[in-house]
């Protein structure tokens, strides 16, 4: 008898929770039957500028570098500049010992002397021969041989004189001047030391201001580069600008000046080159050391900016999802129920989208709320929050001078802290 018992309590407590749990369910579908569709937040697609740009690896290069090198041989008794100083065109850099060039000079000119000594009494000669010609004692023959003769130490003279050029030529190659402004390096050879034209590069010398940036680019971009600027000016309708390795913009903007006619077939790319200022950093240069922002064979990322910006689709860079097979976003269709719609991206910035393909002026994209939005299923659409609202309507009003993803971004480099 207390066996049944017990079985009748168990079955009747498994009853009982059974029963409540199953009001449990119940209570919380009709929670969720309450709630309703999830609340979005929607804004229309409209079209608003956007500055095209396309980001490339690049190099700094000088435009102009010169190699010092002797051109004569002699001891090195001068070096009149600071390693890493800027020069200017004419400069002295290096004196060569003048002694044994100065002396073998004025041998030259000496003999210059001789032979120009000689050819006055030859000239004498001549006339006093082509004076006795008109009487009984004149020869032909003797007239002849005074010319030739003139004309022999004429051509002796203008040889001595080559060499007496040249001589001083040698002689002013003890003074190596600078043939360039720009800035010099360090030098190889020091006082004392015996330098010649197989000496090798005394120094380096490369220009400042402008410089050039390269970068190498696909040949498909590079096509699509030429469709999208070519009937809009070519190289005027571009500016370059520039990112230094510390995440910096340049405060100064470049134009593109070349493109190479042959394509690099181990990277089936093609070089495009600009020049860029490169002026002094007033803040940091003093003294005979001048400070700038660009050296040399530095690494940097080209910015390749449309100087006039193009009315794009934009919507919120927060709106858009992806996926394994891109890009999507949620409209607001039939029944306020979401869809889901591929697109294609252009130039977008961290907050701004542009939209290539995939999305219509007038459509209305969720914006916000995304969380708890499910294909097919509806929601409760409404306005964007005013927060999201300014932010693009900021970006429409400074489409058109805002440059970079609208100027957001690091300081630019060269700036005052």
């Amino acid at each position: 008898m207390r066996l049944e018992n017990a079985a009748s309590g168990t079955l009747i407590s498994a009853v009982m929770l059974a029963v409540i749990g199953f009001g449990t369910i119940a209570s919380v579908g009709a929670q969720v039957a309450q709630a309703g569709p999830p609340a979005v937040g929607v804004m229309e697609a409209v079209k608003r500028p956007v500055i095209q740009s396309s980001e490339f690896l690049g190099r700094i290069e000088a435009t102009n570098r010169v190699s010092v090198v002797a051109r004569v041989t002699a001891f090195l008794e001068q070096r009149n500049f600071v390693e890493g100083a800027e020069v200017k065109t004419g400069d002295l850099l290096y004196k060569l010992e003048r002694g044994p060039f100065e002396a073998d000079l004025k041998s030259k000119q000496a003999q210059v002397a001789q032979l120009q000594a000689t050819l006055v009494n030859a000239k004498l000669t001549t006339d006093r021969a082509r004076t006795l010609l008109g009487g009984p004692a004149g020869q032909q023959s003797t007239y002849d041989a005074a010319v030739a003769n003139q004309q022999s130490l004429e051509a002796q003279v203008q040889a001595a004189q080559a060499q007496v050029d040249l001589s001083q030529i040698n002689l002013d190659y003890t003074e190596i001047r600078s043939p360039i402004d720009g800035m010099i390096g360090r030098t190889a050879v020091t006082e004392g030391n015996v330098v010649s034209p197989s000496s090798g590069v005394l120094t380096t010398i490369v220009s400042q201001d402008p410089m050039y940036v390269t970068f190498p680019v696909s040949v498909r971009e590079a096509l699509d580069l030429r469709e999208r600027y070519a009937p809009r000016g070519g190289f005027n309708a571009v500016v370059i600008r520039l990112r230094l390795t510390d995440g910096r913009l340049y405060d100064q903007e470049g134009k593109l000046n070349f493109v190479n006619n042959t394509i690099a077939q181990s990277t089936d790319t093609i070089t495009l080159r600009g020049t860029i200022p490169n002026p002094p950093l007033p803040d940091l240069s003093g003294g005979r050391l001048t400070i700038r922002e660009l050296t040399d064979g530095e690494f940097v990322t080209v910015l390749l900016e449309g100087v006039q910006p193009v009315d794009v689709v934009a919507i919120p860079r927060s709106a858009v999802l992806s996926d394994q097979q891109g890009e999507y976003v949620f409209v607001l269709g039939a029944d306020n129920k979401a869809e889901q719609q591929r697109i294609q991206l252009g130039q977008s910035t961290s907050t701004v989208a542009s939209v290539t393909s995939g999305l219509s002026p007038g459509e209305k994209v969720i914006v916000e709320g995304l969380q708890r939005v499910q294909p097919g299923r509806p929601v409760a659409p409404g306005p964007a929050s005013a927060l999201l609202q300014s932010s693009m309507n900021a970006r429409a009003d400074s489409g058109s001078s805002q440059k970079s993803g609208g100027g957001i971004g690091p300081k630019p480099a060269g700036t005052a802290p």
